[in-house]
């Protein structure tokens, strides 16, 4: 009896120890062959490829470790080598083997030869897993991108680009199909252009463009396309700069117009234990600069319709008191606290006035707007707008089309305004300009309608 039950403990011991050398079998497969792929992530991930450009490849493997990463570019059969990184096999299973490793490459299709077309940015990573008889499991990362590197061609199909300082101009041009945006190049302003939708096959654009009124006679200008891939082309075409001298003016400002003018704007503006003189001085330079930066941003995104036509018109039975490009000093005390430049030009009439619209558009903003009061905003088409402020009241709502010589509203003195009267401006894709030019017929004619009549008629060019 007793032999039995020390054959039966050595059979119970027997079956343990198979139980655990079995256990530590499978936990030791598990381990040398596990199946978990490696992790990567690529960034960025171009659509197009035109110059060099940085990858940065981060790679993981959190159990057996990295063995080794290669990337290379695949194009038509050709190979391009771009890394290869081996990874040593340190200590048991790898525990102090590489788990996570981040390097940066660079691809440049110039110095790899490459020619247009797709290419593939492939990314091979093997681990030390002792599957796929013991190559380790494979993560096999693609990405597809076009290489352009040949930028897009543009060419003038207008002459005669007279534009004075501070003015407007009109150019047509063809630019190439691969071309995503195009325009006008004054400094680093662009001014875009926009496809003619009178006859969309001919792969003309048109592109109104300013002379800002700081500008110089050596000013450069530029025909400018950009396609998908991000090549650009700057072309010069021929064009005239013609000088002008703005007027100086004077401005003094008295206590009783300080006190007048302040009261107009909420104390939420000037902050605490400012002076009468301080806040105004913060409504004519910060307040401005704040309100012509929504006039830009209003600007940028003009209808490609062609809404106006003909010369604007000017306010009704109204003087000039003030003209595009003055460069003003306020004095206050007999001392000069400030100095600016009159962006637009100020008419005057009978008071509570009626003010019409320049030319037809739609009316994009209609509401208060700082220094300039009530304001009603037009967007004429193509880049053109013209600016109505210091009303007394609005008469349009926004979305609203308005034929010229529709009632906007009437003048007043509202905002920044030192007496009743309208102040209008008129903005190229947000630049301002004079708005002289754009009441002149015969201004319009030799500068804009000859132009645009050469495309229905050629033999005129």
């Amino acid at each position: 009896m007793r032999t039995f039950s020390l054959i039966k403990s050595r059979f119970k011991f027997g079956l343990l120890l198979t139980a655990l050398i079995f256990v530590l079998l499978v936990w030791l497969f598990m381990i040398i062959f596990e199946g978990e792929k490696p992790q990567a992530h690529l960034e960025p991930l171009p659509e197009y490829l035109s110059e060099g450009i940085n990858f940065t490849l981060t790679a993981s493997d959190l159990k057996m470790g990295l063995r080794n990463i290669k990337v290379i570019v695949n194009q038509d059969g050709l190979v391009f080598p771009i890394l290869k990184k081996d990874f040593p096999y340190e200590g048991l299973f790898n525990k102090r083997g590489i788990r996570t490793y981040e390097e940066g490459f660079t691809v440049d299709p110039k110095k790899l030869n490459m020619v247009q077309g797709q290419a593939n940015l492939v990314i091979e990573i093997l681990d030390f897993s002792k599957r796929r008889g013991g190559d380790g499991n494979l993560l096999l990362l693609e990405h597809k991108m076009i290489v352009d590197t040949i930028p897009p061609s543009i060419t003038a199909a207008s002459r005669g680009h007279n534009i004075s300082i501070g003015g407007s101009g009109l150019i047509l041009y063809r630019p190439s199909l691969d071309t995503h945006e195009s325009g006008v190049l004054v400094n680093d302003l662009l001014f875009p252009g926009v496809p003619l939708s009178r006859d969309p096959q001919t792969g003309l654009y048109i592109c109104y463009f300013a002379l800002p009124y700081n500008s110089q006679k050596d000013t450069p200008l530029y025909l400018w396309a950009k396609d998908g891939a991000d090549n650009e082309t700057k072309k010069i075409f021929s064009y005239y700069i013609r000088g002008k001298q703005f007027r100086s003016d004077t401005i003094r400002i008295s206590d009783q117009f300080l006190e007048q003018v302040v009261s107009r704007f909420t104390a939420d503006l000037f902050g605490p234990e400012k002076t009468t003189i301080e806040k105004y001085l913060l409504i004519n330079k910060r307040l401005r600069e704040e309100n012509h930066a929504v006039l830009r941003d209003l600007c940028q995104s003009p209808t490609e319709e062609k809404l106006w036509d003909g010369p604007w018109i000017r306010m009704k039975n109204a003087a000039t008191m003030a003209t595009f490009g003055d460069q003003r000093t306020y004095y206050y005390k007999d001392k000069a606290i400030d100095r600016g430049v009159h962006v637009g030009v100020d008419l005057a009439s009978l008071a509570t006035s009626p003010v019409q619209a320049g030319n037809t558009g739609r009316v994009i903003f209609a509401q208060d707007l700082g220094i300039y009061g009530l304001t009603v905003v037009l967007d004429h088409g193509q880049g053109l707008y013209t600016m109505y402020g210091h009303l007394s009241r609005i008469d349009v709502n926004v979305g609203q089309l308005i034929a010229k010589g529709d009632a906007l509203g009437a003048t007043g003195q509202t905002g920044l305004a030192t007496g009743d009267h309208l102040h209008f401006s008129f903005l190229v894709h947000g630049v301002f300009v004079n708005p002289i030019e754009w009441w002149d017929p015969h201004w319009i004619k030799d500068n804009i309608s000859r132009k645009l009549n050469t495309i229905d008629n050629p033999s005129e060019k």
